[in-house]
């Protein structure tokens, strides 16, 4: 065969590999419940908002990980409900894939326990994220029932995390507390403050600052309090 003859044949056989699409979406079911969306919404509002000066980590709920070792957006795929992966672009992606990300899976997985992936959950999605992942930090939290548990990964093999003296579960990758907070679950601060929502942010803001402007106005009636005793004493507290 001629070298002319060899790449016509390579450039046929080129023409019938059909390339893996980077840009897939995701395809996962509804969430179950409204407390499921409201779950997952306010741990990304929290957490977005704790490291808005950040761009080096990447947050989603309910969104499609595909990870087919043959690239194949039809085989290999899990949706949890909420993940982080850390040291990676914080930019809006249509899903997560694995073979387009450098290889990268989550450094932290939540699942929202309900009657139909409870046992799923706790059993063959730990195993594919212990043993396929390599997720260090995995959760399950029922916001129902308020079944809230944790491991950590070692030695390739899922650790439960022991709760501290408020039932709060250390994440090692987020640095950052996870706890249940008015029947769902926050994140605290390592000194055990609660991470407020943007809103709840701004609110403390204005607090912050009426609380100052009382405390100006009660300093402006102690100094009119003091003139008019001075002047009681016929001394001009302008002179003073």
């Amino acid at each position: 065969m001629t070298i002319a003859q060899e790449l016509e044949s390579q450039a046929d056989i080129c023409q019938d590999v059909i390339f893996p699409p980077g840009d897939l979406y995701s395809d996962e079911p509804p969430l179950e419940t409204e407390l499921h969306l409201r779950q997952i919404i306010l741990l990304l509002q929290c957490l977005e908002w704790l490291w808005r000066d950040r761009q080096d980590f990447y947050a989603a709920g309910n969104l499609t990980i595909y990870y087919s070792p043959r690239q194949l957006k039809s085989e290999h795929f899990r949706g949890p409900d909420f993940f982080v992966v850390l040291g990676t672009e914080r930019k809006t992606r249509k899903s997560w894939v694995v073979w387009e990300e450098e290889g990268k899976y989550p450094n932290v997985i939540l699942e929202i326990l309900s009657d139909s992936t409870a046992k799923t959950d706790r059993g063959l999605k730990k195993e594919i994220y212990q043993d396929t992942f390599r997720t260090p930090d995995y959760f399950w939290f029922d916001p129902f029932t308020q079944e809230f548990v944790g491991f950590h990964l070692l030695d390739g093999e899922y650790q439960p995390l022991q709760a501290n003296e408020q039932g709060h579960l250390w994440s090692q990758q987020l640095e950052l507390y996870l706890g249940i907070h008015e029947g769902l679950l926050r994140y605290f601060t390592p000194e055990k403050k609660l991470v407020p929502t943007p809103e709840e942010s701004a609110e403390q803001e204005a607090q912050k600052a009426e609380q100052a402007q009382q405390e100006v106005q009660k300093a402006q009636q102690e100094i009119q309090r003091l003139a008019a005793k001075l002047r009681e004493l016929n001394i001009d507290p302008e002179t003073i």
